[in-house]
């Protein structure tokens, strides 16, 4: 789970402008975590992470495949994220400037 957050967390900071950064954090509301093989100290995998489609109010769900040297998925997940305001700590709904760089 620690890799599913760690990728989801460096795809917002890479790819989210300065400003949303600042003013919005993410909070896990469910993980849905399908593991298919296994990796052990010292193995190396590819992770991916993708957003698949446009938010539905305060949630956005990310989908994340780590795949082992093999070429083998060792683990697949989705999962959904809600946004909060960062000083208030209150639900926002995810607008569209904010989702736009995750859908492109």
């Amino acid at each position: 789970m620690r890799w599913i957050q760690d990728i989801a967390v460096a795809h917002w900071q890479a790819v989210a402008s300065p400003e949303h950064i600042a003013a919005y954090i993410w909070v896990v509301t469910r993980h849905e975590i399908d593991y298919r093989g296994n990796v052990r100290v010292g193995d190396s995998v590819v992770g991916e992470t993708w957003v698949p489609g446009k938010p539905y109010g305060a949630r956005f769900d990310r989908h994340v495949r780590f795949t082992g040297v093999d070429g083998k998925v060792k683990v697949e997940a989705v999962t959904t994220w809600a946004l909060l305001d960062r000083v208030t700590g209150r639900l926002l709904r995810v607008r569209d400037e904010i989702a736009a760089p995750f859908l492109s």
